[in-house]
Formats: structure tokens, C-alpha cells, sequence
């Protein structure tokens, strides 16, 4: 049925969403269930505008659309106001590609700056785009979405045009590995969580480092925090380990406790620790950072299948938070056709305890566990990734090693027949309502060959940014 009807609510959702100044019901926080109440099962999309539109698809060879759209990345309340929420776009739209240059990404528009949408809910269902927050650095230049160096997490990939050239330091000159090099980023991000704080500063986390980033109100950064104990830019540094990040696969997920003392933030699928041989397991990693003096703690989630990806964290309370566990299939096929239709396709929501877990930061050492300054805590000389990897699970509980326990939440592909690939974004409007928000990667998809397409939810759909709205029990236990 939903299938039936995404087009015609597409067009419909369009002409109800807008961009531009505040809207007449600024002030309007009423109660929160009237979101619910006046909202469209099927969802409403958000405002775009075209970023580029004269490449040509390599599937249908006319030319298509980059949109900006992108705000998907993560989402989070407006501390200030009910109706109102921000999302995050990634670092731009991208396609995997290798070239002259060895492996890497195309980025069709290289100088983008990611950024912080302000969005707001209207009392007859529309969402307006309030404000664009553009990210900086500290001197307040722009930041933009390419990749950082090899020792800030950079893992090798080259930056590339979107016909094929390398993009360089000085677009106008060849390349030279040392007069004009592969223009990189240290400052660069691939955001993909964030916290919006009562003070109008936001936390962001990202895939490149991980990096988890302070922005003050006009995006400017204020501070950081990662796994590179070198880097001078830290207030404090995370557990050495995370710098084995999976490329692409980083921090996902970020929250804060509702004192805003707590960082909380969660990897999106197995660690490369020690190595990429042990990606294939479903056991990811959560840390929490004391804003007060950065100590931190550490635990284990356990995914329903192998390389799923953890796209977003929520707090509901000082240990209570929302997961959101997917699959990278599309129910209806996507950009690949009806035959990749997956009806089993996973896009769903866990409340998870971190009570119920094992801090592996507060465990005694000696006999088989130890601390490694690199891989973390390790029994026997293993990392728990090759822990499981060996003996499943039960190896980890035979040192008193358990996963925090998760409870189903929300299923948006049972409830809703969910299109989407990448949901990617939670908002806890209140105890019994929460909203749900798709990545769709500024409306682009590559080839296996790292051509550039439009991304489709299926012949006749382009892939949008797209806010739900959903009964859900969100209630503290």
C-alpha cells in the first residue's frame, strides 16, 4: 500500500514543505502529541535546493540533480522548543571511485561545507528550514568534507573530482606530491551524530577520526575530542582503540545525558581492532566522556546480524537511550530495481540500559586481561573483536564480559513499510512520540564502477529527506 502511494505523497509533501524565514508558529510549543496528530503516516520531506545539475547519470545518461537535501546524517531536539529539531548533513555528497590516485571518493561539489539545518514543525504538518548553520574552524573559516591526514584517521582515501581528476591544493596546476599535493582537511568532517545543548552549542561526531567536535551557536569550534593523543587541538582524548575504526564506519551516534554532563556515543559496526580480518561479527562498541574532567567509560552492544550499522544514539535518561540498528538494503530495491527488493529489509529502534552492560574501563587487570596502550583491553593477548571472532560471545562472558541489554522499541519497516535505506536520525519528542529521519545521501548513488547516478527508492522516486513522526513507549524504565 505505502508503495502504492510514495509518489503521490511526495509530490503532496513538497508542496506542504518550504524554506526560508521563521514561520508564523514560531512560538507555538503547544503540547507535542498535536505533532503526532497532525502528521502524515507517510511521512513529509523536507525543503532541498540543487547543489550542481549538470552531471549526467550513468544510468539513464540525462542529466540529474545533486541536491542539498543531505540533512540526515543525525538529528536532534531544539532544547528551546518542542516543535522544532536540527540535522546534520555528512561531508557532502560522494561516490566510491578509484583512479589514477589509488582508491578514494569523488566529491562533485569538493568545497562543501557541512552543516546544521534548523528545521520547525508547523501546527497544520509542514517542516519549514528555519536556518543553515555552516561548520568552522576555530579562526571561523569554513570547514569542508574532505578527509583528514593519516595521523588525525585519514585512511588513504584520495579526494576526487567528479571527472575523475584528483582535487589538488592548486586546482589550476598538475599534480606534485610536494609543490601541489591531494588537497585533505584536518578539520574536515564526515559528521554523522550530534547533541544540540540548552546553551545553543552542539557536540557532532564524525567517521573520520572519530572526531567528536564542540560548535559554539554560529558553528565555530570551541573544542574537540578524539583517539590521537598527539593531537593539540584535544580536551580530552578517547581510549587509543578508536582510532581502529572501520574507514566509513566511525562514530555514528551521539548523545548526551539530560544534564548535559555526559557524552555518550556509539560505533556504527565492528571496530578494525586489531585488523580488518575480524569486520564480519556484530559486536560494536559504546564509549561515555565526562564533560567535567574526560573520563570515560566503555561498553559492548551486540547487533541482531553481522556489519549492521548503529546510525544513531538518543538519551531517554542518565543510562537509557534509544539505538537505531539497520541493514543497508531498501524494501522496494532502491537504485539497483525491484530485484533487489528486500521485504526483510532492518531499519528499527532498541532501548538499550547501559546498567545492564560491563564497563570494560572499570574491570581489574592481571591474569589473562591486560590494558593494550593501542587495542585496548585484551585477554590472553586478543582484542575482544578476536575474542569473539574465536569463541563467540560466550568467551567474553567467561571473563564476566556482557553486552548492554536491548528491547525492541520501534520497527519502521513492519509499522510503516519504511523505503528508505538509511535511516539515520532519532528525535524524542516526548515519552510516547518520537520522529525519524532518512539520510539520502543529497539524493546521489554510484555505480559499482564509481560512476555518479540519482538515488531512487524505485523507478519512479528519488531518494529524499523525509521526517516521521511515530507512536512509540519512550517512557524511562
Amino acid at each position: 500500500m505505502f508503495k502504492k502511494t510514495l509518489l503521490a505523497s511526495l509530490v503532496s509533501a513538497a508542496l506542504l514543505s518550504g524554506c526560508g524565514g521563521d514561520s508564523s508558529s514560531n512560538n507555538d510549543d503547544t503540547s507535542p502529541t498535536s505533532l503526532a496528530d497532525n502528521f502524515p503516516a507517510e511521512g513529509v520531506a523536507l525543503p532541498y535546493t540543487v547543489l550542481r545539475s549538470d552531471l549526467i547519470d550513468a544510468n539513464t545518461q540525462q542529466p540529474f540533480e545533486v541536491r542539498n537535501g543531505g540533512y540526515g546524517s543525525a538529528m536532534t531536539g531544539d532544547p528551546a522548543s518542542k516543535r522544532r529539531f536540527y540535522a546534520l548533513t555528512d561531508r557532502g555528497p560522494n561516490a566510491n571511485f578509484t583512479g589514477n590516485y589509488g582508491k578514494g571518493k569523488k566529491f562533485p561539489t569538493p568545497e562543501y561545507t557541512p552543516r546544521i539545518g534548523h528545521y520547525e514543525v508547523t501546527s497544520e504538518g509542514k517542516v519549514v528550514l528555519l536556518d543553515t548553520i555552516l561548520l568552522k574552524r576555530p579562526d571561523g573559516s569554513l570547514i569542508t568534507g574532505l578527509p583528514n591526514n593519516s595521523a588525525l584517521g585519514g585512511t588513504g582515501e584520495t579526494p576526487y573530482n567528479a571527472d575523475g581528476s584528483p582535487v589538488l591544493e592548486d586546482p589550476t596546476q598538475p599534480y606534485d606530491a610536494e609543490t601541489n599535493p591531494l588537497r585533505l582537511d584536518d578539520y574536515g568532517l564526515d559528521g554523522e551524530g550530534m547533541v544540540a545543548l540548552s546553551d545553543g552549542t552542539f557536540w557532532v561526531s564524525d567517521e573520520y577520526g572519530p572526531h567528536i567536535v564542540h560548535f559554539d551557536a554560529e558553528g565555530k569550534e570551541i573544542g574537540r575530542i578524539n583517539p590521537f593523543a598527539g593531537d593539540q587541538r584535544n580536551d580530552y582524548t578517547l581510549p587509543a582503540e578508536f582510532a581502529n575504526r572501520r574507514a566509513n564506519r566511525g562514530m555514528e551516534g551521539l548523545a548526551i545525558t539530560p544534564d548535559e554532563k555526559t557524552l555518550v556515543g556509539i560505533m556504527q559496526s565492528t571496530m578494525d581492532n586489531p585488523t580488518k580480518d575480524v569486520r564480519n561479527l556484530d559486536m560494536t562498541r559504546i564509549v561515555t566522556i565526562n564533560l567535567d574532567d574526560g573520563s570515560v567509560g566503555q561498553y559492548l552492544y551486540k547487533q541482531e546480524k553481522n556489519q549492521n550499522s548503529n546510525s544513531e544514539l538518543a538519551a531517554l535518561s542518565a543510562t537509557q537511550f534509544l539505538v537505531l540498528e539497520r541493514d543497508g538494503s531498501f524494501l522496494y530495491g532502491g537504485p539497483d530495481g525491484a530485484g533487489a527488493a528486500n521485504p526483510s529489509a532492518q531499519k528499527t529502534v532498541y532501548r538499550i540500559d547501559l546498567s545492564t552492560g560491563t564497563n570494560l574501563e572499570t574491570l581489574a587487570t592481571g591474569g589473562d586481561l591486560s590494558q593494550d596502550p593501542d587495542l585496548g583491553l585484551t585477554i590472553a593477548g586478543s582484542t575482544l573483536e578476536e575474542v569473539v571472532q574465536t569463541d563467540g560471545w560466550s568467551g567474553l562472558a567467561a571473563h564476566n564480559i556482557v553486552p548492554v541489554e536491548k528491547h525492541l522499541v520501534v520497527d519502521m519497516v513492519a509499522q510503516l513499510s519504511y523505503p528508505h535505506d538509511k535511516m539515520e536520525g532519532l528525535w524524542v519528542i516526548d515519552s510516547k512520540t518520537l520522529g525519524v529521519l532518512n539520510d539520502d545521501d543529497f539524493a546521489t548513488w554510484s555505480t559499482s564502477s564509481g560512476e555518479l547516478e540519482q538515488k531512487m527508492l524505485d523507478s519512479n522516486t528519488i531518494d529524499r529527506n523525509r521526517l516521521y513522526i511515530v507512536p512509540a513507549d519512550l517512557a524511562v524504565k
